[in-house]
Order: structure tokens, then sequence, then C-alpha cells
């Protein structure tokens, strides 16, 4: 069985382009998995339910290992875990040599597995790039006086008469934050903004 795997980062990513990969290597599409999660960590459903129905000899198609994966110890180790725990097979689109239908011999093996731990190593690498940038181009709006992250929770009209309440102590809150219909975490964030 050819199954092929799609990883998008965020809900706005389009998967467009991978599924179309997926069609063109005629992977039907029941045996497409796609995850739309960040590729540090493989506690994906997709990914899961994937790895739950490979069977011996079965393929695994991905466009480019950064869609396996972003984290360098764990794209080895899940590689690991499909070739030699479920002993089925990867493609890898955008890097043939990463076939591991062909050459299983000694020397094949050693050299698709120093070009997995540098394709790693290069995966990683770029997504802790990416978070670096981010984290500058927050703090760099931050500096202009950009607010970032999404708008706060509008306050409702009772707002200043339940928050006068809590300040002389008749109220918790926890009340404060039922007697407004938010958490009471998200009380305590619009009472604090305050002083």
């Amino acid at each position: 069985m050819i199954y092929g795997y799609v990883r998008v980062s965020t809900n706005d990513q389009s998967e467009e382009r991978q599924l179309l990969s997926m069609r063109k290597f005629g992977i039907s599409a029941e045996n497409i998995f796609v995850d739309k999660q960040s590729g540090q960590n493989f506690e994906r459903p997709a990914y899961k339910k994937l790895l739950e129905r490979l069977k011996p000899a079965d393929l695994v198609v991905i466009e480019s290992l950064d869609r396996l994966g972003r984290n360098y110890f764990e794209i080895p180790e899940q590689w690991r875990i499909i070739t030699r725990e479920k002993r089925a097979n990867i493609f890898v689109l955008d890097m043939p040599i990463l076939d591991t239908r062909r050459k299983k011999d000694l020397i094949g093996t050693l050299v698709q597995d120093i070009i997995l731990l540098v394709l790693s190593y290069v995966a990683q690498s770029e997504r802790e790039f990416m978070i670096r940038r981010q984290a500058a181009g927050i703090a760099a709006a931050k500096a202009r006086g950009i607010k970032c992250g999404r708008p706060g929770k509008p306050k409702p009209p009772n707002y200043e008469e339940v928050l006068m309440r809590w300040e002389s102590g008749e109220i918790s809150a926890r009340q404060a934050g039922k007697m407004l219909n938010v958490n009471h975490s998200t009380f305590l964030n619009w009472a604090r903004k305050k002083y």
C-alpha cells in the first residue's frame, strides 16, 4: 500500500501543493494523511493514524523531509520506526536519494543516514531561525508602539460595577468572572491593566 503524508504548520497555510504532489504520484485521497500542526514534535493525530496503519513493505511518500518534521533528534527516530520497526519504506519526493526501497546494502544505508542527519539538522535550524526572526519582528513592532497578538476581549457593560465590588472584597475574582461571563483570569487581566 502507498500512503502520503502532508503537513503544514498552521490552519492558515495551504496543503494544496503537497496534495497535488501526492495525486501526481498516484496516491488515492483516502491514503493521504494531513496534519496542520508544527513540525517540532510528532504528537500529530494524522501522523499517528498513519503509523497505526503501516504494514511491512508499505510506502510512505512525503514531499520534503521538513514536511515530516523539524526536530533534529526526532526525525531520525521516526525514520527508524517507519523503516525498521514497521519495516515500511519512505520516499522523499524532492530528495530521491532518500528512497529506502533502493540501495539496501550497507553503503546505501550509510549514505541515506548521513543525508538524513544533515537534512534533519537543516530542518531544525530553519525552524529555530524562523522563531528568532518572528521574535525580533514582534519586539521591533512593540518598540514602535504596535500591539501584537490577538485583540483583547471587550469588557461587558457591567464591568466597572463588578470591578468595584471585587476591589471592595465583596466578591472573589471567580465570582466576578462568572458575573461577566468570562474566565476569572480574563477578569484579573482586565483589573491589573487598570493599575
